[in-house]
């Protein structure tokens, strides 16, 4: 068995009375305003069945250029989609391609520049330290004490 930590368990924050009421006013509302739609909806196509061949055409045809104009609209949207998505890859890969190429270039130069001076600092001062260490203990074992 792992001796790792579990997770403390949160609670939710609490929730202000009057942001929850408001909550579920909009909910309640909402729902309300859906059942009156679809029983308009419901209605509607009662009254369409019950009326005229020419009136029904009409709504009909009003119905399919509503449909044309709505397609028309998605048509515009999808273009103006991709012309972002488009200018997203010409961000991608002229802007942040580069600077992910020169942030590994700084990396490297940076790992190189560890290296050197672990190398030619940080393990001569190591050892330098390890000595003066032993020189210390042996002249606590001859007797001889620091002032």
């Amino acid at each position: 068995m792992s001796t790792s930590p579990t997770p403390e368990k949160t609670t939710p924050p609490p929730v202000d009375p009057a942001v929850e009421r408001e909550r579920r006013k909009m909910v309640a509302t909402l729902s309300i305003g859906g059942v009156l739609l679809l029983v308009l909806i419901i209605l509607s196509i009662v009254f369409l069945m019950m009326a005229e061949g020419e009136t029904t055409s009409k709504i009909r045809d009003i119905f399919i250029i509503f449909m044309a104009l709505e397609s028309l609209v998605i048509g515009v949207a999808l273009i103006v989609l991709i012309v972002q998505v488009s200018s997203l890859v010409n961000l991608l890969q002229n802007e942040v391609r580069p600077m992910l190429e020169a942030t590994n270039e700084t990396i490297n130069t940076l790992r190189g520049t560890t290296e050197f001076l672990g190398e030619n600092l940080v393990d001569p001062v190591i050892k330098l330290n390890s000595y003066l260490a032993g020189l210390r203990r042996l002249l606590d074992m001859v007797g001889i004490k620091q002032k």
